[in-house]
């Protein structure tokens, strides 16, 4: 697998956050893939159960802008580090997440990833 389809998965998960397409985020993923939203929690498996969980992006965010940086490959794994902003609906903050994600690919689909972040508010 090049490394160019390992960028247009991750690069096609952030365009589809900051669209709120969650279909579109789940569509990069095997049919069984799993997400691990965080270390702290349950993997959600299936790509409608990452669909769900994304689903209310839309309603809680707005103005999301998704950076990626550069990608480290070993095998079928890899790694990439990203940088979203958005503003919560509710309150108006704007918000600043910055983490990484740990992918293993199965074709060219993403079998699991596990993603790592912390958030804070921009100032």
């Amino acid at each position: 697998m090049t490394e160019d389809i390992k960028r247009n998965l991750i690069e096609s998960f952030g365009r589809a956050w900051e669209r709120g397409e969650a279909d579109a985020m789940a569509g990069v993923f095997t049919e069984g893939g799993k997400f691990v939203p965080d270390p702290f929690q349950r993997a959600v498996i299936g790509r409608s159960a990452i669909a769900a969980y994304w689903a209310d992006v839309p309603k809680e965010q707005a103005d999301i802008a998704f950076r990626l940086g550069e990608i480290f490959t070993a095998g079928p794994w890899f790694s990439a580090e990203f940088k979203c902003t958005f503003r919560r609906r509710r309150t108006g903050e704007l918000m600043d997440v910055r983490g990484c994600v740990f992918c293993e690919m199965e074709q060219d689909k993403i079998s699991e990833m596990r993603m790592y972040w912390l958030r804070g508010r921009k100032k």
